[in-house]
């Protein structure tokens, strides 16, 4: 996100323009574009969404001028588990001339991407997100912008002749590589994608579909929970606060029980304002987990009410 804003972002915004973004960013696809904005004096405008955490789309042409340049938004909400409606967001966007680029960060491990049908004009996503090491990282982007941005770090690998008058940049990907890559994650990052295309995807997805609508159900009925974004189309988590309890001591106690939850903002400050929220609980699920694991989460949380009651 960081190399599309100085990149792309620098060279085609101007004082006037606007970046849309949406309500439900994680902070890595929002404070590169402040950043962006505050560099070239143009405005940063936001989609809102609605209770159930689902963007509003019906205020979409209200929104998109003339004068967007970028439109970013997540693929999935990694607060929230909200799916959005990124060809539908990219097709309009590219009707007034702005270019979209999408956070896959939450989705690649969760359900197949195809570009192509999104529509968008780059696509990110992290290698921790997909199994694989930290540091590591995918950008997609068209050919004809990745040709047209100015490399955003000078250093080894991304040069073909340099003289003191003149810097000749090497071809894609390479003038976007400057130095030593981050090799070994590279190869670790590789082994994680073939190591998810090994699976039946399909069958994957359908088992982590069930996973989160038995996890819906069962945390629902449990007295004084209370579920976080609940939009029709969601992927692979729940977020959920529970009465009494703060977030950070239901993570301890479920963490004394042996499961592994995440609490606090998530990187998605915006989101918890919205629901006047400090932080919120978060139960991830994958391809591996099971519906036994899901009412030992609600045994554990009931314990915990307990504890607190």
């Amino acid at each position: 996100m960081n190399l599309v804003a100085q990149t792309h972002g620098k060279a085609n915004v101007r004082m006037g323009d606007e970046v849309l973004i949406t309500e439900l960013e994680h902070h890595s696809n929002l404070v590169p574009w402040q950043m962006l904005c505050a560099q070239t004096g143009a405005t940063l405008r936001v989609l809102p969404i609605d209770d159930r955490g689902q963007v509003e789309l019906a205020r979409l042409d209200e929104l998109l001028t003339s004068r967007t340049r970028i439109v970013a938004l997540a693929h999935v909400s990694n607060s929230l588990g909200t799916v959005l409606p990124v060809a539908q967001v990219a097709a309009r966007a590219r009707a007034v001339g702005a270019v979209t680029v999408v956070d896959g960060a939450q989705a690649v491990a969760h359900m197949p991407v195809d570009v192509a049908a999104l529509g968008c004009d780059f696509y990110a996503f992290s290698g921790h997100k997909l199994y694989g090491p930290t540091g590591s990282g995918v950008l997609w982007g068209r050919r004809a912008l990745l040709e047209a941005m100015p490399p955003w770090q000078g250093g080894g690998d991304m040069i073909l002749a340099v003289t003191f008058g003149k810097t000749t940049y090497n071809s894609l990907p390479y003038k976007f590589e400057a130095g030593t890559p981050n090799i070994s994650g590279a190869i670790g990052l590789g082994a994680a994608v073939e190591f998810l295309e090994s699976l039946d995807l399909q069958g994957a997805h359908a088992h982590e579909e069930a996973l989160l609508a038995y996890a819906s159900e069962t945390l629902g009925a449990i007295d004084d929970l209370r579920i976080v974004g609940t939009a029709e189309d969601k992927a692979s988590l729940v977020s959920f606060v529970v009465a009494g309890v703060h977030p950070h001591d239901l993570g301890t106690i479920l963490d004394e029980d042996g499961i592994a939850i995440r609490t606090g903002h998530h990187c998605a400050m915006p989101v918890m304002d919205y629901f006047k929220l400090a932080a919120t609980a978060r139960a991830s699920f994958a391809f591996y987990n099971t519906f036994g694991e899901i009412d030992r989460l609600a045994a554990a949380i009931r314990r915990a009410r307990s504890i607190f009651a």
